[in-house]
């Protein structure tokens, strides 16, 4: 599996169903804060350690979305890659991303449409051997015949 982090670019007729990408980032509070003022989302089980102690999760957690983009960052940087459109994400959180956790997101491509040059990709993100989050994506691949 490759994980360098180098931004790519794979067209769709070079890709193959079974190819792999993922993509590793520690959260860090300045992500979660950060994060939250992109978004507006200032939900205290993300930002205030008090309040979220007393929640199901017993401490901060990231937010979903944050755990989300890294599948984002994979399509955009690595498989496809650049020139890559989203059209859909589906997705299923499993399990709470924490600050200072390693996040590991993977993508995987399961089909193939050449003609409509769409993609389709399983995407995970896991913390250690714990899943997080799980779902699948329909993308438009960067084609030489467009480029």
């Amino acid at each position: 599996m490759l994980d360098n982090n180098a931004p790519s670019t794979i067209f769709i007729e070079d890709m193959e169903i079974g190819m792999v990408r993922s993509r590793g980032k520690t959260i860090t509070d300045r992500d979660i804060a950060l994060f939250a003022e992109v978004s507006t989302d200032h939900n205290p089980v993300h930002l205030n350690e008090d309040y979220a102690r007393d929640t199901m999760f017993a401490g901060r957690i990231a937010h979903g979305m944050l755990t989300a983009s890294l599948i984002s960052a994979v399509v955009g940087e690595q498989l496809p890659g650049h020139g890559t459109v989203y059209l859909s994400q589906n997705l299923r959180f499993m399990a709470p991303v924490r600050p200072g956790d390693l996040l590991e997101a993977f993508v995987k491509v399961t089909a193939i449409d050449h003609a409509k040059r769409r993609v389709t990709l399983e995407t995970h993100c896991m913390v250690g051997n714990t899943l997080v989050l799980k779902g699948d994506a329909l993308v438009l691949a960067p084609s030489r015949k467009f480029d």
